[in-house]
């Protein structure tokens, strides 16, 4: 038997008591794994919200992972179909259109954070997308919420103030258009005719979708619908766009000042403001309504994401303590990506802050971003269901029919078919 002597006793006691003490310290560790599509914008704010994160907590390291966007979603899916968690990230962003199919596609894959997060605190809208069964599983992030973007010099030489966009219908868009090109000989509108963009916005600011909350097909007596379709010919037979193919095409059309205006989501602004030279010359207002549809007002959206924790991720409670932390309360942090990276968060409480009350000179001294959150509590809520981007492909295949002055009554008949043989 081998004896011990009281100096190698007391060394093996202070060994193994290090021992115990770094495990416990790298059991507290954390290293957060997240999966994103866009290293310059979510991808930069996850990094900026950990920075924020680790000064409390500075043991703890974050993994960030960019994907091109369509990877990114086919991995997630693949992986959620096969049953195999490992190799999942902790918390994954996730486009608000395909949260709904992802929740009611994977039961269970996703941590519900009901009771973690205030969603008092958040637009509604954003709280509806990913809420299923009277439990809701995301954290919100970016908005998509949607505004005119026009140059205000060009229309202040037809006569046109600020004011006279304000709270109008897409019908009198149309007239001020017209009204435009006769006194300019200005294009007001860029049209992508490949992009369902514009009934996704004209909808949504009726609270309509193509489907209901609990799945159903609604396009044949979809009110909102048939006056996106029949507004968008109108548009088309007014002589007042011109079609644009892509984003290049049409981002460069209003930036060059090729067209005059664009209806889209926040997240164009850094695009519009990338030309310094037109500082000054550009204006937002609130998007156009529905001329006949009396629940359509002037707020929509286009576009946003939201931040998800997988229900098998190794760090779990970890990952929604960061989120619970940093992406539901901390008001500064939404200064300060509003700032860097041009985001507009859905934290209702962040346009209290200063950046966010701040004049911009590039829109003529506004405080355009005030206005942007103001919009974005007014968003009607929707579900956007699980085959969105079917009645997408749907709708866009009429594109044609339309443009040629065909029957909108018809052309809805052939898009419910189309969609209900989808959706089967």
């Amino acid at each position: 038997m081998t004896r011990i002597t009281t100096g190698w006793k007391r060394a093996l006691v202070v060994a193994l008591a290090g021992t115990s003490m770094f495990g416990i310290s790298a059991a507290s560790a954390a290293n957060l794994t997240v999966w994103a599509w866009d290293a310059n914008f979510n991808g930069a704010t996850m990094q900026q919200a950990f920075d924020r994160y680790k000064a409390n907590n500075p043991d703890d390291t974050i993994d960030i992972q960019i994907f091109d966007k369509a990877a990114m979603e086919q991995k997630l899916q693949a992986q959620l179909a096969s049953g195999q968690t490992q190799g999942l990230p902790d918390i994954v962003l996730v486009e608000d259109y395909r949260a709904q199919k992802y929740l009611l596609s994977f039961p269970g894959a996703f941590e519900p954070l009901t009771d973690r997060i205030d969603y008092s605190g958040f637009a509604p809208y954003k709280v509806e997308v990913s809420t299923v069964d009277g439990q809701t599983y995301s954290v919100p992030f970016d908005s998509g919420v949607a505004g005119l973007f026009y140059r205000s010099d060009k229309l202040a030489e037809a006569g046109y103030e600020a004011a006279d966009l304000e709270d109008i219908t897409w019908d009198r868009l149309i007239e001020i258009g017209v009204d435009v090109k006769e006194k300019t000989g200005e294009t007001l509108l860029p049209i992508d005719p490949n992009a369902s963009d514009f009934f996704r916005m004209a909808m949504q600011s009726a609270g309509a979708w193509y489907f209901d909350a609990d799945g159903n097909v609604t396009i044949a007596d979809n009110a909102a619908l048939k006056s996106a379709l029949s507004t968008y010919q109108r548009i088309l037979q007014a002589g007042i766009s011109k079609p644009k193919n892509g984003w290049n095409e049409y981002t460069g059309s209003f930036t060059s000042g090729d067209t005059l205006a664009t209806t889209t989501g926040v997240w164009m602004t850094a695009t519009i403001k990338a030309n310094p030279d037109q500082a000054g010359m550009w204006a937002v207002a609130p998007p156009p309504r529905l001329a006949d549809v009396p629940e359509s007002i002037n707020a929509t959206n286009l576009g946003g994401s939201s931040w998800y924790v997988l229900a098998a991720a190794p760090e779990k409670e970890k990952a929604i303590d960061f989120l619970s932390t940093i992406w539901a309360q901390d008001v500064d942090f939404y200064q300060e990506i509003l700032v860097n990276q041009g985001a507009v968060g859905s934290l209702l409480a962040a346009r209290e802050g200063e950046a966010y009350q701040a004049a911009d000179d590039f829109f003529g001294g506004e405080p355009v971003w005030q206005n942007w959150s103001d919009w974005l509590g007014e968003i009607p809520p929707v579900k956007y269901g699980i085959f969105t981007e079917e009645a997408d492909s749907a709708v866009v295949a009429q594109i044609p029919a339309i443009t040629n002055g065909g029957n909108i009554d018809e052309i809805i008949t052939t898009i419910d078919a189309q969609v209900r043989q989808m959706a089967q």
